[in-house]
């Protein structure tokens, strides 16, 4: 099974649909670097709503032990900074992003992207979901952009299509 590296937006909407579980249920153990939890506690001062990851024993923080040259001057903000380069050190790594610019980064790298879409997506084809199309809205009301193209194929892909 692929070590699986996440950011703060997914965890961050996953738990705002009630659904954090989900990447639970189709990652086993999820691995953070400690700049995605301080993100989540700067967030949760602002009373915003995001989980605590010490209190969800499927979570571990793991730090990058160095940036890879490539992330070095990106324009990415210390969680996504910090969980693409823990993805690129470890042999078999798929990493949970959302934001465009760290998904490139780490498809330059050669490391498996995913991100919260996808993660619906998959839980959709496990069957622990009847429906994507229901967390879709839910997820342009929390503020997640969601062009009216990406938002078609996604339904396609669930087989949502009206």
């Amino acid at each position: 099974m692929a070590d699986v590296v996440c950011n703060t937006s997914p965890l961050q909407y996953l738990f705002q649909l009630d659904s954090l579980e989900i990447l639970h249920a189709l990652a086993g153990e999820v691995l953070i670097p400690s700049a995605v939890s301080r993100e989540l506690a700067a967030g949760r001062r602002r009373g915003e709503s995001l989980p605590e990851p010490s209190l969800l024993p499927w979570i571990s923080l793991r730090d990058p032990k160095t940036i890879h040259p490539l992330i070095v001057g990106r324009r990415l903000g210390p969680g996504e900074r910090d969980a693409v380069a823990l993805a690129a050190e470890l042999a078999n790594p798929i990493v949970v992003l959302d934001d465009a610019i760290a998904r490139r980064l780490a498809v330059q790298l050669g490391i498996p992207v995913m991100g919260t879409l996808r993660v619906l997506l998959d839980a959709k084809r496990a069957g622990m979901v009847p429906a994507v199309e229901p967390f879709l809205t839910r997820l342009q009301s929390l503020g997640f952009y969601l062009d009216p193209q990406t938002r078609a194929s996604v339904l396609e892909l669930a087989g949502e299509n009206a």
